[in-house]
């Protein structure tokens, strides 16, 4: 069922002028919600006013404001220049508190976070103190003046996405499957530079459309260097106001997931390496004053002349360091630890050994990292 008028031209979430003691149903997400006899005109709460779901049961009417502020999720996104919808975020829905067992948004576990990072995280000693810190501040600030804005940036196989998860797990009580949790693709939802100035229209609504439903709202951009240069710009405005339209964004998470600024990263490590340099010693401040500006001029980054960075919005750029053999193994053991198999060192020091590593004379980094393991640990037992 859908509703008579589209779901944002609701007063207060709670009807239209004129429509006194009128009847009307909405299709939020796979049932229907219905309002009964609801005095529009006001946009007060009548004690005959109830919502009815098609599970039979009946709502308060105080609900309704927070189910009404997307127009209808069945729509996909469509090209101007056409009526069909164009491949992209057409499908991604507006997704409602009141439509999940997770009725705060998040249940906060940081000292949870602290162990994953330590105990799943490998070989990322910058990472893991940056986002521990960053994470857990944001979230124990009642009145944050900013969403948290989070670049990750690194070779291949070295922790981002896996990170992205964890901090997911630890922040919602469904974790990376809660419905809080919005994860997009360049090459899925992105993927016709023809249409940049669509996708922007379309990107700016639906992330409003969410943290209207949802202050506590995460959003992970992977393959940030296959962007469109240019489409991150749309969501400027909620980075840098916290409150537009009349609509809070300061305690949204934003991270971004990149391979660009991998070459100067990879760089750095074998410096420390030739120069004898413990790993341990590198810092954050040996890779961020780089980073930056790379991201930034390059054509390949969705980052590109992105008024994100020139107007200084993200919070902090993350290396993720190339790994080594022992950083490998550890993977490995992880992975066999997760199918429920006996950890078995042989068979993940077998797994770390056949992989290739560079530089080509120094043998040092693997080049997929760990992204390959979870499927290799079974050529060896």
């Amino acid at each position: 069922m859908n509703f008579p008028f589209p779901c944002h031209h609701l007063r207060d979430g709670l009807g239209t002028r004129g429509h006194r003691g009128s009847s009307s149903c909405a299709g939020i997400g796979s049932f229907g919600l219905c309002v009964k006899n609801a005095p529009f005109s006001t946009g007060v709460p009548h004690s005959r006013f109830s919502i009815h779901s098609g599970f039979g049961k009946t709502l308060p009417w105080f609900v309704l404001k927070r189910i009404c502020k997307c127009s209808s999720p069945s729509k996909g996104f469509l090209s101007k220049s056409s009526a069909r919808p164009i491949k992209g975020i057409d499908h991604l829905k507006c997704s409602s508190c009141i439509s999940s067992n997770d009725s705060t948004c998040s249940h906060n576990c940081m000292g949870c976070l602290k162990a994953d990072l330590r105990n799943k995280l490998f070989g990322q000693h910058i990472a893991s103190n940056i986002i521990f810190k960053s994470v857990t501040g944001f979230m124990k600030d009642d009145n944050p003046k900013k969403p948290l804005v989070l670049s990750l940036h690194g070779p291949t196989g070295t922790g981002k996405n896996f990170v992205s998860q964890l901090i997911a797990d630890n922040v919602y009580k469904k974790g990376y499957h809660s419905k809080f949790v919005h994860v997009l693709s360049a090459t899925h939802h992105f993927p016709h530079r023809s249409e940049i100035v669509t996708y922007k229209s379309q990107l700016q609504e639906w992330i409003k459309n969410n943290v209207t439903n949802c202050e506590r709202s995460m959003f992970i951009f992977d393959e940030m260097d296959k962007i469109p240069p240019g489409v991150i710009d749309s969501i400027k405005p909620y980075l840098d106001y916290g409150k537009v339209g009349g609509v809070f964004f300061q305690r949204s998470i934003i991270i971004f997931l990149s391979n660009t600024g991998a070459d100067q990263i990879t760089k750095t490590a074998v410096d420390f390496w030739k120069n004898g340099k413990d790993r341990e010693e590198m810092m954050l401040k040996d890779f961020e004053s780089s980073i930056s500006p790379i991201v930034f001029n390059s054509d390949q980054s969705g980052f590109s002349k992105s008024t994100l960075i020139d107007s200084c919005l993200l919070d902090v750029f993350i290396p993720f360091l190339p790994l080594e053999y022992k950083h490998v193994v550890q993977c490995a053991m992880a992975a066999m630890r997760d199918k429920g198999l006996r950890p078995d060192e042989n068979v993940a020091d077998q797994v770390a050994r056949n992989l290739v590593y560079h530089p080509k004379l120094e043998q040092v980094f693997a080049v997929s990292g760990c992204k390959t393991v979870v499927n290799r640990v079974h050529l060896y037992r």
